[in-house]
């Protein structure tokens, strides 16, 4: 793994925004406005953009911005056997919001890499850690109608053997954490404790880097901020699934904290594991200020140690325009060198 030393580094949970010439921007699942040769060249070109964004903005764990794929879930599933994009069933997804979805109708199967050329292109671009996401084994199961297993378990532990071929070749093509996307786990906690962890743990079977699971409360999207406005003055999700994930072998927990009603008190629930703490809201079109990210830190501190303390995003940033995302990268950045030179005295 590329050495890592510097303390607090940030990093961003997600996606941002792409170019206006490459899809249509501030949408997920926005359709691609290039085609054959030139989508391939423009997608690259995107991830340059997206990479000098993170660069400029001071963010230490850079990824790809998720530029070469139109959703953090489906993309991933297209490339798969097994799963029928023509037959379309409407399913209630995270158990909140109805939505059209394909169907598994045979085994599944990985016969190619999916993201291993584009993990290759981004390593080409930049010496620094590099983290990319994966949909989490739970949350695949939870985007799809299923007629063949017929048991979320059972594609659950298929999908995670799948995830884990993608993830060695990610490792292989210099990819330094690898983080599994599971909002599922804020939703189906007996499935969870049950089987979702496990089905992590299959994912993570073996590899030779750093590994993380993103659990947010979604991008900002109606559905989500909807939800969310359900959920009362506290939101004690985690509490359910911490205790069984801090057992796991998974080395970083990614969590939502900026503008939400999660108890920071929670975190110390998984103390050990290194913590990806969002401070930066992701559903608002409000830039945050370095201090309010400051602030943020300052109270995860409290239940996390500071060399295990990663500044980051609450979620993804597709649906904001670039000029907000970056706002809030500065912010985030900022931020975290208030709290770094408080730790370190450096008040120079």
């Amino acid at each position: 793994m590329n050495k890592l030393t510097k303390l607090l580094p940030t990093a961003t949970a997600g996606s941002l925004p792409k170019p206006s010439w490459l899809a249509e921007p501030e949408k997920l699942w926005s359709e691609w406005k290039l085609s054959n040769q030139e989508l391939q060249a423009g997608k690259q070109d995107a991830l340059r953009v997206s990479l000098h964004e993170q660069q400029q903005a001071g963010i230490d764990i850079v990824s790809d911005g998720e530029q070469t794929r139109q959703h953090f879930v489906t993309t991933f599933i297209e490339h798969l056997t097994g799963v029928d994009f023509s037959q379309r069933q409407t399913v209630k997804i995270r158990d909140r919001y109805q939505a059209s979805v394909p169907s598994v109708v045979g085994a599944v199967s990985r016969d190619r890499a999916v993201f291993v050329n584009d993990a290759k292109f981004l390593r080409q671009q930049t010496k620094q850690p590099i983290k990319w996401a994966l949909p989490g084994p739970m949350t695949m199961v939870d985007t799809l109608y299923d007629k063949h297993y017929q048991s979320r378990e059972k594609l659950a532990w298929e999908f995670a053997k799948i995830l884990n071929q993608e993830a060695k070749e990610l490792v292989e093509a210099g990819v330094d954490i690898i983080q599994f996307d599971e909002p599922a786990f804020n939703v189906f906690f007996n499935e969870v404790n049950d089987w979702g962890i496990a089905c992590l743990e299959k994912a993570i079977e073996g590899l030779n880097c750093q590994t993380a699971v993103h659990i947010c409360y979604g991008y900002g999207i109606k559905a989500n901020t909807d939800w969310k406005k359900t959920l009362g003055s506290e939101w004690r999700q985690y509490e359910e699934i911490f205790p069984k994930l801090q057992k796991s072998n998974i080395d970083i927990v990614s969590l939502e904290c900026q503008n939400s009603h999660v108890p920071m008190e929670l975190i110390e629930l998984i103390r050990g594991k290194k913590v990806m703490v969002g401070a930066i809201d992701v559903a608002s079109k409000q830039i945050e200020t370095p201090e309010q990210v400051a602030n943020t830190l300052r109270q995860a501190l409290e239940f996390v140690d500071a060399d295990k303390l990663y500044p980051c995003t609450n979620c993804g940033m597709a649906p904001l325009s670039r000029e907000i995302a970056r706002g809030k990268l500065n912010a985030l950045s900022q931020g975290a060198e208030i709290v770094r030179n408080e730790l370190t005295g450096n008040f120079a």
